[in-house]
């Protein structure tokens, strides 16, 4: 399976696949048991989900609105990789303006490679400005940093990988010259997560996709409308996938009806149905569940979806 292959499977034209965002937790928990969350890895890999969704929080703090205690992605990107067989592996995102371009460049080669080319890399800029101040970055700096950033990433995994680095004074022989060992047997795909202080614009021109948080639908069509005319800007003709993280609450009741909650749906089963049919017509090409737990264990609510969503959402495998 190579990477092309990969995105295509996640993201394709007219369809919509159905992903989950990592750590699956109950409500109310902030600490996860992580051979846990490789075990519910596992089942989601075997029931056919699309992806599996790992985020980059750095650090926790008492103002922030996530409480979860999240791994480093890199590490946890192994991990998955080594546990899972065909479900692809996504960063959703790897904080670029916060991590030195090459580390995450060699990090990007290394899960593609232990996960036999599954692994799509989202990247964004973070939200926090204290957090910036705690790894010694100037937030006011964010975005232009975003774009440097990008710029050395997108060389270093690119079809043809440019030189990312230049020739160095060095003694005793040493020529100087580095590159990144081993080399990727493709191109890497890129996402934007969230927009990373750039226009939509520079996103359709330099990323493979876009991918945003859950908004109410009208919003959500209006932001598919600005990425559609960037697209055509940018690329016209060519295929540029559009995706949304949403929190989800399962009701037991498959009839229970939807209402909102934040950034995402309490909903039964038959209402998510109608959701993502409307998602899909409205021109997503992908949704990455968060799964709360309702009461019912984690791996039933992931066995019922797969039984009753997936078929139709998944119609090309």
């Amino acid at each position: 399976m190579t990477s092309h292959n990969t995105f295509a499977r996640v993201f394709r034209e007219g369809q919509l696949s159905i992903g989950l965002s990592l750590p699956l937790l109950g409500r109310g928990r902030t600490v996860a048991d992580f051979h846990e969350q490789l075990a519910l890895a596992r089942l989601a890999d075997r029931l056919g989900y699309a992806a599996l969704w790992v985020r980059d929080v750095p650090l926790n703090s008492a103002g922030y609105a996530d409480p979860v205690g999240h791994l480093d992605p890199w590490v946890l990107l192994g991990a998955l990789a080594g546990q899972t067989e065909r479900i692809a592996l996504i960063s959703g995102a790897i904080v670029l303006p916060l991590r030195h371009p090459l580390h995450i460049a060699k990090g990007a080669i290394s899960t593609q490679l232990l996960s036999r080319e599954r692994f799509i890399l989202g990247l964004g800029s973070g939200d926090r400005p204290q957090e910036y101040a705690a790894f010694g970055r100037n937030g006011e700096e964010r975005r232009e940093l975003f774009r440097r950033h990008w710029a050395t990433v997108a060389a270093a995994v690119a079809e043809q990988p440019a030189r990312v680095v230049p020739d160095l004074p060095a003694p005793d022989g040493d020529t100087g010259s580095f590159s990144l060992l081993p080399a990727l047997p493709g191109p890497l795909p890129l996402l934007a997560v969230g927009s990373g202080g750039q226009s939509v614009d520079w996103i359709a021109r330099n990323a493979g996709g876009w991918i945003t948080y859950h908004r109410e639908p009208q919003d959500q069509q209006a932001r598919h409308r600005l990425w559609r005319s960037a697209v055509e800007r940018a690329a016209p003709g060519e295929f540029r996938a559009f995706g949304t993280a949403m929190r989800l609450e399962l009701d037991a009741d498959p009839r229970a009806p939807a209402r909102p909650i934040p950034l995402g749906y309490a909903t039964g089963r038959l209402g998510l149905a109608a959701i993502l049919r409307e998602m899909r017509a409205g021109g997503t090409h992908h949704v990455a569940l968060g799964l709360q737990d309702d009461g019912r264990p984690l791996a039933e609510q992931l066995e019922e979806l797969a039984r009753e969503l997936l078929p139709e959402f998944h119609t090309q495998g």
